[in-house]
């Protein structure tokens, strides 16, 4: 089945999910990001084909998001790193687990716990406000075009919606019109 390439939509969630929208790819970031660096490892691990392997790594370090590392001479053998670009994927895939957990979630509790080392406890990942902290939803957000915004193939309807909204300021009384129409 041939994949219709998202990189050229003008959508930050398009051209990402263009290059992690494949269930290999996010499990093999999952992995780099928890230790599990070298190709046989990771093949082991995933249960993955060596092939379809080497395809994603390849991509994953042609985007910058991955380094090959060598690590033994003879043979010659490399291992995997994640850039800095790969680790800011980490909070995206905590976001993921975090969903996972509580939808998909087969009854015996969750796989594996997040264990902040900052206060020592175990905790879930949350969106906040980059400003005030306060949670971000969908009922207290609403999305704007922004300076690459466009009208085209994956927005040809979000596109005009997102530029029919005006800046909506807040209302302190929270009384205000729904942002979202």
């Amino acid at each position: 089945m041939t994949r219709t390439p998202l990189a050229g939509v003008a959508c930050s969630i398009a051209r990402a999910t263009d290059l992690f929208g494949d269930a290999w790819t996010a499990l093999i970031m999952r992995d780099v990001l928890l230790g599990v660096t070298r190709f046989d490892d990771l093949a082991e691990d995933l249960g993955i084909s060596r092939k379809v392997l080497a395809a994603r790594l390849a991509r994953l370090v042609e985007e910058g998001v991955l380094e090959r590392r060598r690590y033994q001479d003879r043979p010659p053998r490399e291992d995997y790193r994640a850039t800095e670009k790969g680790r800011e994927l980490y909070p995206v895939l905590l976001a993921l687990m975090n969903w996972g957990d509580r939808w998909c979630a087969d009854g015996s509790g969750p796989p594996a716990r997040v264990h902040h080392l900052g206060c020592a406890r175990d905790t879930t990942a949350v969106t906040v406000c980059a400003h005030c902290g306060e949670p971000l939803t969908t009922g207290n957000t609403v999305q704007l075009p922004g300076p690459g915004g466009r009208t085209g193939p994956g927005t040809r309807v979000l596109g005009p919606l997102l530029e029919s909204r005006e800046p909506i300021s807040a209302d302190p009384a929270g009384a205000g019109p729904d942002p979202r129409g």
